[in-house]
C-alpha cells in the first residue's frame, strides 16, 4: 500500500497516532500548535519513505501547518474559555502575521532544505535559553510596544513560523515574556496565533510544492491524492484524530502547573528539538 509493505505501514500508522496524541498534549500544555513535535516526527517518516532531502523538510513543514489547524482551534477555544487570551494582541497582529506567512510561503518555494532547519534551530535555541536560564530581569520593557514595532514583530513571527512549520507559540511566548507578560497569558494568547498562521500557511505550502510532484514522479509521498504540494494528506489524516482529542488535556495541565515548572518543561522540550535538528544540519 502506497509502495510500503503492509506490516511496516501498520507500524507507521500506530506510531503516527501515538505521536499525534503527544503533539496534541504539548499543543495544549505549551500553547504551541504542535509543529515543534510534528516536524521532526514527519521528517523521520518521510526519510523512511525515501523522500529526497531537497523536498523532505518543506513537505514536513507544510504538513505540520495543516496538522496545526484543528489543534490550534481546539487549544485556543479552551484557553479562551478560561479568560486567559489577550484578544487585543491578536487583533494588532492579525494582518502582519498573515502577511508574514504569505512571504514565508513564497520563500519556501525557492529556499534550500537546510534553511528550514537553521531557522528551526535558531528560534528553538533562543527560546530554550530564555526559559531555562533567564529570569524576570531579562526584559526589553515592562509593557508591549505600540505602533509599527508591534506590527513588525507580528510580521517576523509570521515569516519565521511559516519556515518552521509551527503555530507561532515559541516566538510569541518568547516575545511576550520579554515584555513582561506572565507565561500563562503568553501561552494562552499564543494558541490564537496558530489559527492565523496555520490556515494561510497550509495554502501557501500547497502552492509552493505543487510543481515538485512532476519533478519527482517516483516519490509517492508527493503525488496526488497522497499529497497536495508540500502538504501530505496521509500524514494529516493520521495525526489529526489524536491531536484534537488530547489538546484539552494539555490545557488543563498548563493551568495547574506553576510558572517555574511550565517554563522549565517548555525549555527542555525546545532544547531537545533544537539539538535534534542541529545534528541533522551538521552530520
Amino acid at each position: 500500500m502506497f509502495g510500503i509493505p503492509v506490516f511496516e505501514l501498520s507500524l507507521l500508522v500506530v506510531g503516527l497516532l501515538v505521536a499525534g496524541a503527544v503533539t496534541g498534549l504539548l499543543a495544549g500544555l505549551f500553547g504551541v500548535g504542535g509543529g515543534a513535535v510534528a516536524v521532526p516526527v514527519l521528517y523521520e517518516l518521510f526519510r523512511f519513505m525515501e523522500v529526497p532531502e531537497e523536498v523532505r523538510m518543506p513537505l514536513c513543514i507544510g504538513t505540520s501547518l495543516a496538522i496545526i489547524i484543528p489543534t490550534s482551534l481546539r487549544s485556543f477555544y479552551a484557553h479562551k474559555a478560561k479568560g486567559a487570551v489577550d484578544m487585543t494582541i491578536l487583533g494588532k497582529w492579525a494582518v502582519p502575521v498573515v502577511l508574514g506567512v504569505v512571504l514565508g510561503s513564497f520563500i519556501a518555494r525557492y529556499a534550500p532544505a537546510d534553511l528550514f532547519k537553521i531557522v528551526f534551530v535558531v528560534v528553538a535555541g533562543a527560546s530554550a535559553i530564555r526559559l531555562l536560564f533567564g529570569n524576570d530581569k531579562w526584559r526589553l520593557a515592562d509593557d508591549l510596544p505600540a505602533g509599527w514595532l508591534m506590527r513588525f514583530y507580528g510580521l517576523l513571527i509570521g515569516v519565521l513560523s511559516s519556515l518552521m512549520g509551527i503555530g507561532g507559540g515559541q516566538l510569541s511566548n518568547l516575545f511576550m515574556t520579554f515584555y513582561g507578560r506572565p507565561i500563562h497569558q503568553a501561552v494562552a494568547t499564543s494558541s490564537g496565533l496558530g489559527i492565523l498562521i496555520s490556515i494561510p500557511g497550509t495554502l501557501g505550502y500547497m502552492y509552493a510544492g505543487w510543481p515538485r510532484a512532476s519533478e519527482f514522479p517516483d516519490v509517492v509521498a508527493l503525488q496526488f491524492p497522497i499529497a497536495i504540494g508540500y502538504v501530505s494528506l496521509l500524514g494529516l489524516a493520521l495525526f489529526i484524530p489524536t491531536t484534537v482529542l488530547t489538546a484539552p488535556i494539555g490545557v488543563r495541565l498548563a493551568h495547574s502547573w506553576s510558572k517555574s515548572k511550565l517554563e522549565m518543561a517548555f525549555g527542555i522540550f525546545l532544547l531537545l528539538i533544537c539539538l535534534r535538528f542541529l545534528a541533522s544540519v551538521l552530520f
